[in-house]
């Protein structure tokens, strides 16, 4: 019986293991640091090896490649915050990606455990979509000792892409979650205190609110959000008394207004947690509660400073799904929809009658993340996938030399040549094809 793994034939597996062993292993024994804004990341310096000793040559190493790519443009639009895991199959040359939302002055977080923890590498590469869809590479990773940990300077797409090295298989999880990058201004962080909002009317709706307002007793410290240099302290007619503050190394200043008592002092550099003034009710807030104006400005003017605070930093759901049958070829038990997103409310990609065989990627909340035989990605409630262990039905074969096929495609490799009186097991269908089962328990494809 003629045997391939992926669509390659044993002799080419073995071939390229012999000539890519020198190269992975060395790879495999490298670790470092995350590496930020850095030219060559560690993934593109790994392409650049398999190149240079000509592995590129190679089906394997040719599909390493374009798994990367294609990867991308096939990205899966995922939640903040996100839980995944998931299993690379060394055989198959896995690559996948993500793209999520942030908004300006998010603190990202994004870690990466792996199982086995020695002699797996998985890199991670992160990219900002800009506006024009240009994809500009902002972090990158070649260890899951550290996490990546960015500000995003901008409402902004990020992609995240994840692709292991050859030849190495391995399970792993993925959590990204948002939070503050800056810290609060008030001792107290709960935010039901904020009780007005960026763009919120003001003067009979003349004029926009252009920070939050935290609410707090008179004279209740306002704190130092980051260190910095004090860079203005003085009154106007809206603010009453303000303390202007310019965060190290940022390109905006901090605004605090409606002060009780100004302390800090112009010039005077600050570390995070110092008392900047007393919470009041000056300038036009004379007639409410005491509250913390707080604005944050940049060279075009106001942003919304909430991000930069919100104390509130959600953790992903815990992942319910079964974990058992990641790696695995499961089918759908009814009919059931596929998504482009862990969520009924997402885009639906596909109807899968019952029976459709899937493969089993990855597992976010109570989805799974699955591959369709024709390479569609997407994501499928748990509770409707199920074991191909027990047959769909019982087949005898009738046709002579009945081709049995490495994919459900009449253009495809053939596996083997099945005899006339052949009695198999029908596992799953696709398309108008049969996932079938021998005696000898391999599995290939048949036109129904």
């Amino acid at each position: 019986m003629f045997y391939k793994v992926n669509g390659f034939g044993i002799g080419e597996v073995r071939s390229f293991w012999c000539a890519a062993v020198l190269l992975l292993g060395l790879q495999a024994c490298r670790t470092g640091p995350i590496n930020l804004f850095k030219a060559a990341s560690p993934h593109e310096a790994y392409q650049r090896k398999l190149v240079s000793s000509g592995l590129d040559g190679t089906a394997m190493g040719a599909q390493w490649i374009s798994a990367a790519e294609q990867s991308r443009a096939r990205a899966l639009p995922v939640s903040v915050p996100y839980k995944e895991s998931g299993y690379f199959a060394a055989e198959k040359v896995p690559a996948v990606a993500y793209t999520f939302e942030a908004a300006r002055g998010q603190k990202l977080t994004l870690s990466l455990t792996k199982t086995p923890a020695e002699g797996f590498m998985i890199y991670m590469d992160l990219w900002e979509l800009r506006d024009d869809r240009e994809a500009k590479l902002v972090a990158s990773a070649d260890t899951l000792g550290s996490p990546i940990s960015l500000e995003a300077s901008r409402a902004t797409t990020y992609m995240l892409r994840l692709q292991p090295e050859l030849l190495r298989s391995g399970s792993y999880t993925l959590q990204i979650t948002a939070g503050p990058s800056l810290d609060y201004p008030t001792a107290s962080s709960r935010a039901h205190r904020i009780q007005s909002f960026f763009g919120d009317g003001r003067d009979a709706n003349t004029r926009k609110h252009e920070g939050v307002d935290i609410f707090a007793p008179r004279r209740t410290p306002a704190l130092a959000v980051a260190e910095g240099t004090v860079v203005r302290v003085n009154e106007n007619n809206l603010g009453g008394r303000v303390v202007w503050l310019r965060p190290a190394g940022k390109d905006y200043s901090v605004y605090y207004a409606h002060l009780d008592e100004q302390i800090a002092r112009e010039g005077q550099s600050v570390k995070t947690g110092d008392t900047l003034g007393l919470i009041g009710n000056t300038g036009n807030a004379r007639t409410t509660a005491p509250h913390l104006h707080f604005g944050i400005y940049t060279g075009d003017g106001a942003v919304d400073p909430f991000p930069f605070i919100n104390p509130v930093v959600k953790t992903p759901p815990e992942i319910t799904a079964s974990l058992s049958p990641l790696n695995a070829t499961r089918r759908t038990l009814r009919n059931a929809a596929l998504y482009i997103a862990a969520d009924r409310a997402s885009t639906e990609l596909a109807a899968l009658p019952v029976n459709t065989v899937l493969h089993i990627t990855g597992a976010s909340g109570s989805w799974y993340r699955v591959q369709l035989p024709d390479e569609t990605i997407g994501y499928i409630e748990s509770r409707h996938t199920g074991s191909v262990e027990t047959p769909v039905r019982r087949l005898t074969l009738r046709s002579e030399a009945q081709p049995l096929y490495d994919r459900p495609d009449t253009a495809a490799a053939v596996k083997r040549l099945a005899s006339a009186g052949e009695a198999v097991s029908v596992i799953g269908t696709f398309k108008g094809h049969l996932l079938v089962r021998d005696k000898e328990q391999d599995t290939g494809w048949i036109r129904e």
